[in-house]
């Protein structure tokens, strides 16, 4: 197998660790569902087993994983174009993920920040599976040998990562068997950050509710919740330099750039000179429209868990016509003895 050979497939996933947000609406979901009427085939996940590299209340992670599936849908994914499903059912990735422990280097994993940032002092008392969560991704990618990987900024040195085992893994064996994958990185809002401190990264588990825009907040909540994000007196600069060095008014000019499908610059052009009293009710106007139609939409399919379940195992046996003969050839370059 060349790379000539390689598929154009994309493949991304969300860990169902909390509700889903704004963040993950505009970072990822949104994206994707432009790319899956693009000329790749698309694999979207919910990644339920890099959730547990902490600990999760099991009936709270299930709840997590039908909410995923649900945003998903009621955002556009079309489970008949794209492969939706969840990651545990199919069992390939962490058996190829394994394989790929045996490749990956202790000096490459050591220099994931991701990890360092997340264990932060406690790091001889976190799990080995959030040590090792970065080589598991590269499974998940390289199983479906995904040529493209949509993510945001602190996932790119993953793929990176990624590219650097599968390069390792072909070189010794000799082979042109994993692809280069490509991390796809782009839109204004592909980071949204949080709304109480503009430098950290919008997170379903913050601390404070009030830090972040839930997919099924109402429209009272999120007018709240906007009023109430943190700024500064200055209000929209008359161009987008004006944003350099203010973080939080950045973040709400990009915020209404990635619901508006426009760009910083015009957001600043439209509203230059005014300030917070009239851009935030505006940005919570624009939400609003944009989020209530999902937000009504996965609470009609959370009603109906059943039925989320069916379109999740139907995606697992797609997912798997695919990961199978990956996974069985990855065996017979390794070695190993399969029935």
């Amino acid at each position: 197998m060349s790379d000539s050979t390689f598929t154009p497939r994309v493949f991304s996933g969300i860990k169902p660790s909390g509700g889903l947000t704004l963040g993950n609406y505009l970072g990822a979901i949104k994206r994707w569902v432009d790319m899956q009427d693009g000329a790749m085939e698309t694999l979207y996940c919910s990644v339920d087993l890099h959730a547990i590299t902490v600990w999760q209340d099991p009936a709270t992670l299930k709840k997590g994983t039908r909410e995923i599936a649900a945003g998903m849908l009621a955002s556009g994914i079309d489970p008949e174009t794209s492969i939706l499903f969840n990651q545990s059912q199919v069992p390939e990735h962490t058996q190829l993920g394994w394989i790929l422990n045996c490749v990956a280097r202790m000096g490459w994993m050591n220099r994931m920040t991701q990890f360092k940032d997340k264990a932060g002092k406690n790091a001889e008392k976190v799990s080995l599976g959030l040590y090792a969560y970065p080589s598991l991704m590269a499974a998940d990618i390289l199983l479906y040998h995904a040529t493209h990987v949509p993510v945001g900024e602190d996932q790119k040195q993953h793929v990176e990562l990624t590219r650097d085992i599968a390069a390792k893994f072909n070189n010794d064996f000799g082979v042109d068997f994993f692809p280069m994958t490509e991390p796809v990185i782009e839109g204004p809002a592909t980071r949204v950050m949080n709304l109480r401190d503009g430098t950290k990264k919008m997170s379903k588990s913050g601390e404070s509710d009030m830090e972040r825009i839930n997919m099924l907040d109402d429209a009272d909540t999120i007018a709240k919740k906007f009023k109430k994000a943190r700024t500064d007196p200055e209000g929209i600069p008359e161009s987008v330099e004006g944003l350099e060095g203010r973080p939080e008014a950045a973040n709400l000019v990009n915020i209404y750039a990635g619901l508006a499908n426009s760009s910083p610059q015009a957001v600043v052009a439209e509203y230059a000179g005014a300030g917070w009293g009239t851009f935030k009710p505006a940005l919570a106007e624009l939400a609003v429209e944009k989020l209530a139609p999902i937000s009504d939409e996965m609470k009609r399919l959370m009603d109906d868990p059943a039925e989320i379940d069916r379109k999740l195992a139907r995606g697992a046996q797609r997912a798997r016509e695919i990961a199978t003969p990956v996974l069985e050839r990855t065996y017979d370059i390794v070695g190993l003895l399969r029935s």
